[in-house]
């Protein structure tokens, strides 16, 4: 069985590891796939719906005679970071009490 990763749940991965540092678009699908499996062509369409929710910005850098387009998470993608951050918590909190994993009792 493979269990599927939201979108909502990628979108956290993604500003998380961009919480860091910036990474260019094949270096941050990298990073991600250290992690999860998620293939690149999802990832592009992440990144794109990011930054135009103003949770992301990109900038230029020239690499070998040609661009790399780095993603930057912006103040308000921090504070989503920090929203998804929270749900997470929560979420993961009742499936570990479901999947008798709950640590607190």
């Amino acid at each position: 069985m493979a269990i599927q990763i939201s979108s909502e749940l990628l979108d956290g991965c993604v500003l998380g590891i961009l919480n860091d540092k910036d990474y260019y678009g094949y270096a941050l699908t990298q990073k991600v796939q250290e992690s999860i499996s998620v293939s690149e062509s999802t990832m592009y369409p992440v990144l794109r719906r990011l930054k135009k929710g103003d949770l992301l910005t990109t900038y230029d850098e020239p690499y070998q005679g040609r661009n790399r387009r780095y993603y930057k998470i912006t103040p308000e993608g921090k504070k989503q970071f920090g929203i998804i951050q929270q749900e997470w918590q929560d979420f993961k909190t009742g499936i570990d009490k479901m999947l008798g994993d709950d640590q607190d009792e």
